[in-house]
């Protein structure tokens, strides 16, 4: 499996990346990864990796691009101008099918603009949606969506968001009929926007679909639904929220157990439970967003992570593509156009 990857779009630069590709090639051999990005730059980073990974070199093939979308450039001067950047490349080496999946920890908007041009949506699907899973009680996960992409939706969108995110659940997951709500400010028929009313009644509406109405924030981590749909503005919010509250925690935890001698001593007991708390709530494990909707696969690595969080989303790219998400969402979204045309 070949995977191409934007090196230059994180805020940590080429050596996160490189890293994080080089970690991924050791864990599965079977993968080879294009890195897109100034050629000298990605071979310098090539040359400082760690022993433990240099073994992985022989894997990871070096793609000159010697532009780099700028994390507050616009879209549209993107799509303009971003011809020879280390995305539009990495993108365009999908479209060829020359790699299988792509990842970018760069600029959202960009990506959205030039993956919807390199690759185009799945037929019905106007826009991409961002969603990735989140940790939930009982060592569960929920597939969140949409993260940012759409800040202003429709009814029509969001319903299009359930419909994906219950593919994506039972493709991936293997779920055989996933719990989808609605995210709202009550569960009560009364609640909400005239938008998220109007998708309520349209879900209720969907055949096969295992919708079971509203839900609170509380009940998206208490591992009520397995997709919780929502506007990419109140998604990215509770998302970023959600990663801030856990670093919290885990700190506040921290400091407690050293504040003196005698919680220093219950600290060190406790190490192993803390030690697997830290990791349980680390968003590090959950990075690599998926671009649902487009004709190709394309994950969305968060910006400001590391080696260890790129590998993560090099993970979710691998386990997309076995997947065949794209297919998947064609045939299953197709099939129910169809079947709403014959019952009219």
């Amino acid at each position: 499996m070949r995977i191409a990857v934007d090196a230059m779009g994180g805020d940590k630069g080429p050596r996160a990346t490189v890293a994080g590709a080089a970690s991924a090639v050791i864990e599965d051999p079977q993968i080879d990864i294009q890195l897109f990005g100034p050629k000298a730059l990605l071979e310098d980073e090539i040359s400082r990796l760690p022993r433990p990974l240099v073994a992985a070199a022989s894997h990871l093939h070096l793609c000159d691009a010697p532009d780099v979308i700028a994390a507050d450039m616009r879209a549209s001067q993107a799509l303009r101008s971003g011809g020879r950047s280390s995305m539009a490349r990495m993108l365009e080496s999908v479209a060829a099918g020359d790699a299988a999946v792509g990842v970018s920890p760069g600029n959202t908007g960009a990506l959205m603009a030039l993956s919807r041009r390199a690759l185009g949506m799945v037929p019905g699907v106007p826009r991409p949606a961002i969603s990735t899973a989140i940790p939930t009680r009982d060592d569960g996960r929920c597939y969140l969506l949409d993260l940012g992409a759409n800040v202003d939706v429709s009814a029509e969108r969001l319903v299009d968001f359930a419909l994906m995110g219950d593919i994506m659940a039972r493709h991936v997951d293997g779920l055989v009929a996933p719990r989808i709500a609605l995210l709202n400010v009550g569960v009560e028929s009364t609640k909400g926007s005239a938008v998220v009313q109007d998708a309520d009644a349209m879900l209720r509406q969907q055949p096969g679909l295992n919708y079971l109405g509203f839900i609170e924030g509380d009940g998206v981590f208490a591992g009520e639904a397995d997709v919780v749909v929502c506007d990419g503005f109140v998604g990215n919010v509770l998302l970023k929220a959600s990663e801030g509250l856990a670093k919290m925690l885990v700190r506040r935890v921290q400091a407690t157990f050293e504040a003196h001698w005698g919680s220093r001593l219950v600290g060190l007991l406790a190490r192993p439970a803390l030690k697997r708390l830290k990791s349980e709530l680390d968003p590090v494990r959950y990075n690599g967003a998926s671009l649902l909707g487009l004709a190709g696969i394309v994950i969305k690595s968060h910006g400001s992570c590391d080696a260890q969080g790129f590998h993560y989303a090099l993970r979710r790219a691998s386990q997309e593509v076995r997947r065949d998400l794209p297919s998947r969402l064609h045939a299953e979204l197709d099939h129910r156009r169809l079947a709403r045309t014959r019952t009219r």
